[in-house]
C-alpha cells in the first residue's frame, strides 16, 4: 500500500531552483532516508510533503486515511502542562472513551436501570462495543507505552510532574520526539531526530523505529543510525532525487559504482565531442568537405551531451599538520573532579593520554564530557584532583558551541585578525579550501549557518598547527560529505586527538580507545565503539549470570543452554584478549624497528654509549615481546580446547 507519492514536484525560491521534477514513493512500513549536502533541499522537500510549504508544480498524493506526523529539527514543546499531562494529550480520544466506559459502568450499577431490561440492554450493548473498540485501540496499554517511551527518552517518574516550559532546550526536543512517537502516525517524518540525543538514547530509538508499525521518512547525518534503520535511500543532489535500495552503506557502494560508470561514459563523450569539433574546424572551410563538416556540426548541436558526474558541487579540502611534535606522555589526569560552583558532576576521573592516541569520551548527556575537555584546555577550573601536561603539548580546541565566533567580523577578518602576518591571498586560499569563495568571505560571522560556522572553526583549527586536538562534537552541523572529509583529515593527523562525539560511525573510524564517563568515574576500553558495545554486553551478561546464580542459591548451572552461553562468553573473552595482545605485539614490533633504524644511523657510529642505550632498549622491548608471544600462545591453546 502506497502512503505517499510525489510526482514531478518542483520548488524554487526567488528564482533559484531547489527541487526539479522530483519523484518519490513511500509504501507501508518502508524505512526511507533522504540524504544530501546541506542546502540541497532535503528539509524543503519534507516541509512540502508535510503540508507546511507549497510546491510550484507537481503532484503530492496521500491517501485520505493516512495520518502524517512531522517533527522538524530543533523543534520542541512549549507548554504549561506537566510532562505526563502533555503526553496524555496524545490519547485524548482514548481517555474520553475510557471516561464513557466508566460512566456506563455506573449506569449499569444503578438499580433503576438494572431493573429495566430494555434500558439495561441498551447500556450494556454500548458498553460491550466500547470495550471492544477500547481494547482494539490498545486502550489498556497506552499508559504503559507512555512510560516506556518517556524512559527511552531519559524521562523518569520524578520528571513526570515537571512543567514542560521549565525544561531545557534539549529536554523539550526529546519530549517532542517522545510525543510524536506516541502519536503513531501512518507516515512518520523526522528531520534530524538524533540531535540532542546521547548514545544510549540513540540505541533505544533505533530499536523502537526498527519495530515501528508505520512508514518512516528520515533526514539524518548519523550514518550509524541510517545503517541500522533504513532500507531505501533517496539522494537529493543538483535539484534532482535519485533512488537507491539498501541502507546507507549500500547506497555509498552503489553510488561509487555509478560514479565510475558515469565517469567512463563522460570521458568517452568528451573524446567524441573533441573529435567532432576538431573535424569541423579542419574541414568547414574546404569545398570538398564543407557539407560533411556542416552535417557533423548539426550532429554536435543536436546531441544531448552528458554532464560531468562531478557536477558543480565542491567539497572541502584540508589536512591538519603540526608545528612540532609533543613528547610521548601527553596528558595525565589523577582523581579529577569537574563541575560548576563547587558542585561536581563527575569525579574520580583518571586518564592517561599518549602521543598518537585517538581517545573518544562517551557517556550520557550531562555527565561532564564537554566540561572535562574545557577543564583540560584550562577554560574551566577543576574542583579537585590534578592534571599534568607533557612536554611540548600544544592544544587545538574545537568548541561545539563555537563560542569564539560571536563578533561582527567578516569571515575573512575572523581569520586575518588571528593571523595578521598572512597576506590576503593566502587567507582567501585557506577559506576556499573550506568552501568560502568569492562573496562568502565577506559574510558576517553572526549570519553564518551552523554548518558554515563549523567549517570556519575547522579552518582556524587547521591554521593553529597544534599537536594535540581537543574536539567537542566536531561533526555537529556537518553534512555527510563534510564528515567524511573531516574523518580523512583526522585519520592522517600525525598528533594526538581527544574528542567527544555521539556519532558512532565517527568513533568507530577514529577511536583507538573509548572512555566511558559516569558521575562516579571513568572506565577505559581499548578499542573502537563496536568493541565498547561488545564488552558492555559481556559485562551485562556476566552480571545477569551472577544474579541468576544468586537466585538459584549458587547451585551449579544445568547442562544445555547455560553451558552454551558460558562457552560463547569464554570464546568472546579469549578472542578479544588475543586481539589485544596481537595489537600490543604489533606496537612492540614497530618500536623495535624504529630503534633498529637508530642503531644503523651513521651519526651514532662512534658513540658507543648511545649505541649501548639503543641496544638495551631493543633488548627490553624484545623481552616484553617474547612474554606477550607466550601469553598469546597460551590463550590460543585455551580457545582451541573450548
Amino acid at each position: 500500500m502506497i502512503v505517499l507519492q510525489v510526482n514531478a514536484l518542483t520548488k524554487s525560491f526567488s528564482g533559484t531552483t531547489i527541487l526539479d521534477n522530483v519523484q518519490l514513493e513511500v509504501h507501508q512500513r518502508d524505512r526511507v532516508a533522504l540524504v544530501g549536502r546541506n542546502g540541497a533541499g532535503k528539509s524543503t522537500l519534507l516541509k512540502v510533503i508535510a503540508g507546511e510549504m507549497t510546491a510550484d508544480s507537481g503532484d503530492l498524493i496521500i491517501p485520505r486515511n493516512i495520518r502524517i506526523g512531522y517533527l522538524e529539527q530543533h523543534s520542541g514543546i512549549d507548554s504549561s502542562l506537566t510532562v505526563w499531562d502533555e503526553m496524555m494529550t496524545v490519547f485524548e480520544p482514548l481517555r474520553a472513551m475510557e471516561r464513557r466506559i466508566r460512566a456506563l459502568e455506573e449506569q449499569m450499577a444503578d438499580p433503576a436501570i438494572f431493573s429495566n431490561s430494555i434500558e439495561f440492554n441498551r447500556v450494556s450493548t454500548e458498553y460491550d462495543e466500547l470495550q471492544t473498540e477500547f481494547s482494539n485501540s490498545k486502550g489498556y496499554q497506552y499508559e504503559a507505552d507512555t512510560r516506556s517511551v518517556l524512559h527511552g527518552m531519559r524521562f523518569y517518574p520524578e520528571d513526570y510532574t515537571k512543567q514542560v516550559n521549565l525544561l531545557s532546550g534539549g529536554q523539550k526536543t526529546r519530549l517532542a520526539l517522545a510525543k510524536m512517537l506516541l502519536s503513531s502516525p501512518d507516515l512518520l517524518i523526522l528531520d534530524e531526530p538524533t540531535n540532542h540525543l546521547d548514545i544510549e538514547t540513540l540505541s533505544w530509538l533505533e530499536k523502537y523505529l526498527v519495530n515501528y508499525e508505520g512508514a518512516l521518512l528520515i533526514v539524518s547525518h548519523d550514518r550509524y543510525f541510517l545503517d541500522e534503520i533504513v532500507t531505501i535511500v533517496y539522494e537529493v543532489s543538483r535539484h534532482k532525487v535519485a533512488k537507491y535500495h539498501g541502507n546507507y552503506s549500500a547506497y555509498l557502494n552503489e553510488k561509487a559504482k555509478n560514479y565510475e560508470r558515469d565517469l567512463k561514459m563522460y570521458e568517452r563523450e568528451v573524446s567524441e565531442r573533441a573529435n567532432l569539433e576538431d573535424f569541423i574546424q579542419r574541414n568547414i572551410a574546404r569545398a570538398s568537405t564543407s557539407k560533411m563538416a556542416q552535417s557533423r556540426r548539426k550532429m554536435l548541436e543536436r546531441t544531448n551531451w552528458m554532464e560531468s558526474p562531478d557536477g558543480d558541487e565542491k567539497s572541502a579540502n584540508f589536512t591538519f599538520s603540526i608545528e612540532r611534535p609533543s613528547g610521548n606522555d601527553v596528558l595525565a589526569i589523577d582523581n579529577l573532579a569537574i563541575g560548576y560552583n563547587d558542585t561536581p558532576i563527575s569525579k574520580n576521573l583518571n586518564l592517561r593520554v599518549y602521543k598518537g592516541e585517538r581517545i573518544a569520551l562517551i557517556g550520557p548527556n550531562g555527565v561532564g564530557k564537554s566540561t572535562l575537555l574545557k577543564t583540560i584546555v584550562k577554560k574551566q577550573a577543576e574542583l579537585s584532583g590534578e592534571i599534568r601536561y607533557g612536554t611540548n603539548v600544544q592544544f587545538g580546541y574545537y568548541d561545539q558551541e563555537q563560542a569564539t565566533l560571536v563578533g561582527n567580523d567578516t569571515v575573512l577578518e575572523e581569520l586575518w585578525s588571528e593571523w595578521p602576518m598572512m597576506n590576503e591571498k593566502d587567507i582567501r586560499s585557506v577559506l576556499g579550501r573550506f568552501l568560502f569563495t568569492g562573496d562568502d568571505a565577506g559574510k558576517s560571522v553572526t549570519s553564518l549557518s551552523g554548518g558554515e560556522k563549523a567549517r570556519l572553526s575547522l579552518a582556524k583549527l587547521m591554521l593553529q598547527k597544534s599537536n594535540t586536538l581537543i574536539l567537542d562534537e566536531p561533526t555537529n552541523h556537518l553534512d555527510l560529505d563534510s564528515k567524511e572529509i573531516l574523518e580523512n583529515a583526522l585519520d592522517d593527523f600525525p598528533g594526538t586527538i581527544v574528542f567527544v562525539s555521539h556519532d558512532r560511525y565517527f568513533i568507530n573510524r577514529l577511536a583507538t580507545k573509548v572512555i566511558d564517563i559516569s558521575p562516579q568515574g571513568a572506565v577505559e576500553y581499548l578499542g573502537d565503539y563496536d568493541y565498547y558495545v561488545e564488552k558492555k554486553q559481556e559485562q551485562e551478561e556476566l552480571l545477569a549470570d551472577k544474579e541468576r546464580a544468586s537466585l538459584a542459591n549458587k547451585r551449579p548451572a544445568a547442562t544445555g543452554q547455560g553451558d552454551d552461553r558460558e562457552k560463547k562468553r569464554q570464546e568472546r573473552r579469549l578472542t578479544r584478549a588475543i586481539a589485544e595482545i596481537e595489537a600490543e605485539i604489533n606496537a612492540l614490533d614497530e618500536r623495535i624497528a624504529s630503534y633498529e633504524i637508530k642503531l644503523s644511523n651513521p651519526d651514532y657510529a662512534d658513540d658507543h654509549v648511545k649505541l649501548m642505550e639503543i641496544q638495551n632498549s631493543i633488548d627490553n622491548l624484545q623481552a616484553e615481546h617474547d612474554e606477550k608471544a607466550e601469553n598469546w600462545l597460551t590463550l590460543q591453546e585455551e580457545l582451541e580446547h573450548l
